[in-house]
């Protein structure tokens, strides 16, 4: 007889995060090993994952750390309908966040806008000792799209070429 012992995933989390790029990947794999622990179907954990990385990207690039720290804050949770909201919140910066409109060759710029297309809902809250909260809001998994257990009927494929 086996003893299987359930862990359980939490259903929310929060961690500082270096102000730099070294910080994301830790942060990455915390999230998908929690969100995924948790029995969040995968493509919305990816999604999730890559808009903190946006997130915590745009932190580091354009705000400053939090408080007398040389962090931010990342935190994630399921949402009651199944759905991820994440959010990371930085010391402020120079500019308030919002999408644009970069050129063809621009190196970048495209952080808000990629988090525009994966989101439900994002946003900016403004905290009271002047940080900068940006979260969002992905939705649950509705079946669609392509996942790995998507069945294919390749039966007919020679009568196309």
């Amino acid at each position: 007889m086996a003893l299987v012992v359930a862990q359980e995933a939490p259903t929310s989390s929060t961690m500082a995060v270096p102000h730099g790029p070294a910080g994301v990947g830790a942060a990455r794999r915390r999230m998908r090993e929690e969100l995924l622990g948790s029995g969040t179907p995968e493509a919305v954990v990816d999604d999730a994952v890559l808009i903190l990385s946006e997130l915590l990207s745009n932190a580091y690039r354009h705000a400053r750390p939090l408080g007398t720290g040389d962090c931010v804050r990342a935190a994630w949770g399921r949402t009651a309908d199944g759905g991820v909201r994440v959010s990371v919140t930085d010391g402020g910066g120079p500019t308030r966040p919002r999408p644009s409109n970069p050129s063809v060759t621009a190196r970048g710029g495209r952080g808000l806008s990629i988090i525009t297309s994966l989101a439900r809902d994002w946003g900016v809250r403004d905290g009271v000792s002047g940080g900068v909260t940006v979260w969002a809001v992905v939705a649950p998994s509705e079946g669609g799209g392509f996942g790995p257990d998507m069945e294919f009927d390749l039966a007919g494929l020679e009568d196309i070429a």
